[in-house]
Formats: structure tokens, sequence, C-alpha cells
């Protein structure tokens, strides 16, 4: 034999190969957990915050800015310099939170944050007109999915009363319906228990004066077609029960009240228990009178 021929069974064996599959996972596996057990907490992921609760307030600054006087931050320098009053009192404090219900002001004037809404109801007889829940069926269950703005009522419609009534919350707006003098006027047809008198008609025309107040009227006359027990009285008043004094003070007693016309709205296309949005031409128009 050849010193230089190889030597059978010594030198170094190949290495067998590893094997594959989920078997090497599984030790790759054993060696993380392995890792952590040598002095290394496992990291543990941290726990979301809880949701806050909503408990219906909001930032000062943020409530003028939504009413679009000014940015957040200009409404920060006016609150600081004491142009901002909540519910009557003068407030400075960085982040004061107030309540969309509370009475804010800028310059004294009355601001909101909602989006303006105005709705004209058709009101049917059986609803009280009040915001109240304690008054059995309201105008407020008539128009509840009419906008998520917090309107009122303009004025009032007894309960047996039906007709016109508009909502919103438009502040100045509501300011400008129930000012009895510059206000905008509404036509009402009453229906009485006997014919109206002559003499009466020019005696609510010329101004009733009853329990030393002085009520006036803008237009009475009878209603065309219709027997003389039935009138149309335009007055500027909010609420119809300056009918009822006018009528009961001259011996007559109302049958029926029902709302024609407000400032040129009118119930065309609108049957009763129905409501619909002004048009953006009829706020105008409102705002102009």
């Amino acid at each position: 034999m050849s010193k230089d021929a190889p030597r059978r069974g010594k030198g170094k064996s190949k290495p067998k190969p590893k094997p594959k599959g989920r078997f090497e996972a599984v030790k790759k596996d054993v060696r993380s957990n392995a890792k952590d057990t040598q002095g290394k907490e496992p990291k543990v992921k941290a726990k979301p915050n809880p949701p806050r609760k909503d408990d219906g307030t909001i930032r000062l600054n943020k409530y003028i800015a939504n009413s679009g006087v000014c940015s957040r931050r200009e409404a920060d320098m006016f609150i600081s310099i004491g142009n901002v009053t909540v519910n009557g009192k003068v407030i400075n404090e960085m982040g004061y939170k107030v309540q969309l219900g509370d009475d804010v002001r800028f310059d004294g004037r009355r601001i909101n944050p909602e989006a303006k809404a105005y709705v004209l109801l058709n009101k049917p007889k059986g609803f009280a007109t009040t915001t109240s829940n304690e008054k059995g069926n309201t105008v407020m269950d008539l128009v509840a999915k009419a906008t998520s703005s917090r309107i009122q009522p303009i004025g009032r419609l007894g309960r047996n009363a039906t007709g016109l009534l508009l909502f919103t919350n438009d502040d100045e707006l509501q300011q400008r319906f129930t000012n009895s003098k510059s206000g905008v006027a509404k036509l009402y047809h009453v229906e009485l228990s006997k014919n109206v008198k002559a003499a009466d008609m020019e005696r609510i025309r010329e101004g009733l004066t009853v329990e030393g107040k002085k009520i006036t009227i803008e237009e009475i006359s009878f209603v065309d077609g219709a027997p003389k027990k039935e009138v149309g009285i335009k007055i500027k008043h909010t609420g119809n029960s300056v009918i009822r004094t006018i009528f009961e003070h001259l011996n007559y007693e109302v049958v029926k009240i029902d709302c024609v016309t407000i400032a040129g709205l009118t119930k065309k296309d609108l049957p009763r228990g129905n409501w619909r949005h002004l048009t953006k031409q009829e706020v105008i128009n409102l705002k102009m009178m």
C-alpha cells in the first residue's frame, strides 16, 4: 500500500443534516422561552386606556370656536381679558368647561355652538307647547326627529289650538319674534260661539284696554265666504292667549284658533302633524323683515 493512499476509518465525519419542519419550530420556541427565564421578564403589552366617559361638558374655547365667533386660540385670548361670561359670571380660567345648556355670552351677546336649525310644524290638537316632558303630549314629541340641535318653539299655541309653530335655536331670531312691538306678525283664523258685531270689530281695531294694559293688533276682518262668527286676526304677540283675552273681554267664547301664516310662511304642502325645515331663502327673508 502506498503512503499516499487515503486511510479508511480516520478523519472527521460529515455533519448530520438538521431536522426540518415542525421539530425545528418547537426548538426555537424552547430557546425563546429559555431566554425569557434568564433574568429578563417577557414583554407585556400595555393595556389600552379605558374610554373617557362623556359628561356632557365642552371646553369654553371650543364652545366659542364652534359658535363661529373666532378660533380656539383667539378664544383663549378673549377669555383671558374678560370678554366671556358663563351664566352671568366672567370666566378667565383656561380649560374651563361648560354645559351646552349654559348661558355663554361673548361681549354681552349670547352664543350657541350648535348648527342653526329652523323647523316649521303644522300643529294638531292635543299637544302642549312646552319643552317639559311632564305635560303629557307636547310639540317636542312631534319634532323630535327633525334635528339634533336643541330647538325650542317660538311663542305658544294652546293645547287645543292648531296651525303653524316655528322652532329654532337661533337666539337672535327668537328675540325678534318675542318682541310684540317690532316682532313678526302672525295671522290666525278664529271661530267664535256667535257672530261678531261690527261695533266690536271696530273696538278691536282701535285697541282694547284690558286690566290696565293696551292690546293692539295689526288687522282684523271677517273670513270670506264664512259665517260672521269666523274672523281673521293678525297680531305680533307670540301666544294665542291674547286672542282669547280680546274676545272673552267682549263676551265671546273662542271655539277654534288656527295659526294660518307666520311672517309669510304658510301651511302649503304641510299636512297637520307634519314638519319641514325652512329653506335658506326663507331664513334670509325672516331675518330681513
